[in-house]
């Protein structure tokens, strides 16, 4: 039997992003102090914490070595792997980030044929004691909060109501469309700059949410609630009636935000070319469901454009523009992940007074956000 001093500790590797415009890294040097304090090892691909202002002194300052993240016990990253990285990984492995476990094109065959145990932080169940975990939150509230000023930004009005020697200017009137995280941080975001802020959901029992930011609510008369906090797909009939009541509600408002998303399908349509061609010049859409088709029916994913007069913006992966706090929001929410997976003392390997890795598949959170487990390749 292995002692505590000849057992190996876990290694943790932190992984340097790739995708286009991804500045996030999966831990910051704050929880690698946490982790090295708890018997864990953790290797820093060199560069990894570049895009969010992190140079690898930072890392090595707490604890962590700069070396091969790729052949450590845990890889974590942020974006889902591409198929060079998945042939990064070995059999035994375990990889933990946004995997995208409900897209088409997912790499999850692919790990599972690699042997890779993998936990997607999207399939985190919505419980209290997984809020600590929920990566969709975290970065929901930073997409929610730079989604208001980006609008603010392009905007030919101002938000808030000034008086002045030359007259008063009203307050700009904000509609968010699906009031998720996103939606709430949005709302709480536009009313904090001086707007009037709107929320509407087909979910009906987050108007207080809603009421509680300093918000109003748009009761169209629909409930469609869905299991996991997220809302169903509507009827044809639900779609239709919707569809009539956003056109005449939109047009009243000088910003419209959307973030409606249904998982594992296309973003619904909310927002009609009717509804943009009513509404007044000058107004602005920013749409977040982008990368799933979008809300809005002129929406271009990715880009920005002038649709009758009307600004439509589409931006991809907002919270990698704000890489700082949202790689320190992710790292809290990963960390928190890996330590309900250590074991401390006699584990199933045999060795004592040690930490190893170990997931309880009898946890709910753990047994939710594992989409391929080692055994499954054998």
């Amino acid at each position: 039997m292995e002692t505590a001093s000849s057992a190996p500790r876990p290694r943790v590797g932190v992984v340097r992003e790739t995708n286009d415009g991804e500045r996030r890294v999966a831990l910051v040097p704050k929880t690698v102090t946490a982790l090295v304090g708890k018997g864990v090892d953790v290797i820093v691909e060199s560069g990894a914490g570049l895009g969010a202002l992190i140079p690898d002194s930072l890392y090595t300052d707490a604890g962590a070595t700069i070396g091969d993240a790729w052949s450590t016990d845990v890889v974590v990253k942020v974006a889902p792997p591409s198929d060079a990285e998945v042939g990064k990984l070995s059999k035994g492995q375990t990889l933990i980030g946004f995997l995208a476990p409900r897209n088409a094109d997912n790499k999850i065959g692919a790990l599972k044929a690699a042997g890779v145990q993998a936990f997607a932080v999207e399939a985190i169940p919505r419980i209290s004691r997984a809020q600590v975990m929920d990566a969709l939150s975290s970065q929901g509230n930073v997409s929610g909060y730079k989604a208001v000023l980006l609008a603010a930004s392009e905007s030919t009005r101002f938000f808030p109501m000034l008086t002045t020697a030359a007259g008063t200017v009203k307050p700009a009137t904000v509609l968010i469309l699906g009031v998720g995280v996103a939606g709430l941080q949005a709302l709480a975001t536009a009313k904090r700059l001086g707007g009037r802020p709107t929320g509407y959901d087909v979910r009906p029992e987050v108007a207080d949410q809603v009421r509680s930011v300093g918000a109003q609510w748009l009761d169209l008369g629909i409930d469609a609630a869905g299991e996991g906090g997220y809302a169903r797909e509507l009827t044809e009939d639900e779609r239709a009636q919707q569809q009539k009541a956003l056109e005449d509600a939109i047009k009243g408002f000088d910003v419209v935000i959307t973030t409606a998303l249904v998982p594992g399908r296309p973003a619904p349509r909310l927002v009609t070319a009717a509804a943009v061609e009513g509404m007044k010049p000058g107004s602005v859409i920013v749409d977040l469901a982008g990368e799933t088709g979008g809300n809005c029916e002129l929406t271009e994913p990715g880009q920005t454009v002038v649709k009758h007069d009307v600004t439509i913006c589409s931006p991809l992966n907002l919270p990698a523009t704000m890489p700082e706090h949202a790689s320190e929001l992710y790292a809290k929410n990963i960390s928190a992940l890996l330590e309900l997976m250590l074991v401390e003392g006699d584990g199933a390997s045999g060795a004592t007074g040690n930490v190893t890795v170990e997931p309880d598949f009898t946890d709910q959170v753990l047994a939710d956000s594992c989409v391929t487990r080692e055994r499954e390749a054998n």
